[in-house]
């Protein structure tokens, strides 16, 4: 079952990005609705929970697999084996997954705990010194970015966990260029 963000969550979890993003090289949170398949990807500077800084938009010519999850959220703890493997087995394909935990600054060891689990980038939003994304409504939520930096695809809980398959065919189909 997926677990949704409520409207007052929302704009809750929002807030706190935002006042958790406001160090002095920090950028607010993304206002207005989250993006969707066919734009450009929004900036993203993540921060991995061992201190690298990763810039999404620097990933151009890979196709990216931007999951954001929680520690406390069943089905994204779920997904975290099959987005390991599938990092895995596409790792010398130019395919990175991200996973950025949507838990409070003050859930980050639960976070960090669920995160050694895996090999692939995790960190916590709440320290991406920029987010366009915004606070994710429903959890997990899967964006796959093309090598041109474009939204391909958009798959979140609320219509069933995406199986193994469904994310090969997205991510394959970010690979293939567009006519």
């Amino acid at each position: 079952m997926p677990v949704t963000i409520s409207r007052w969550g929302g704009i809750w979890a929002a807030a706190v990005l935002a006042a958790a993003a406001a160090g002095p090289q920090a950028a607010p949170a993304r206002a207005g609705p989250p993006p969707v398949a066919g734009q450009s990807a929004p900036a993203l500077l993540a921060r991995s929970f061992d201190g690298r800084v990763l810039d999404v938009n620097g990933l151009h010519g890979k196709v990216v697999v931007l999951n954001f999850w929680a520690s406390w959220c069943g089905p994204c703890r779920s997904e975290m084996p099959l987005l390991d493997a599938l990092a895995r087995e596409y790792r010398d394909r130019a395919v990175v997954v991200v996973g950025l935990s949507a838990d409070d600054r003050h859930d980050r060891k639960d976070a960090v705990a669920a995160a050694k689990a895996v090999t692939y980038f995790t960190g916590l939003l709440s320290e991406a010194p920029a987010n366009g994304f915004g606070a994710p409504q429903v959890l997990p939520l899967t964006y796959i970015i093309t090598p041109t930096g474009r939204i391909s695809a958009v798959l979140s809980a609320n219509r069933g966990s995406p199986s193994a398959e469904q994310l090969r065919a997205a991510i394959d189909a970010a690979m293939t260029p567009s006519p």
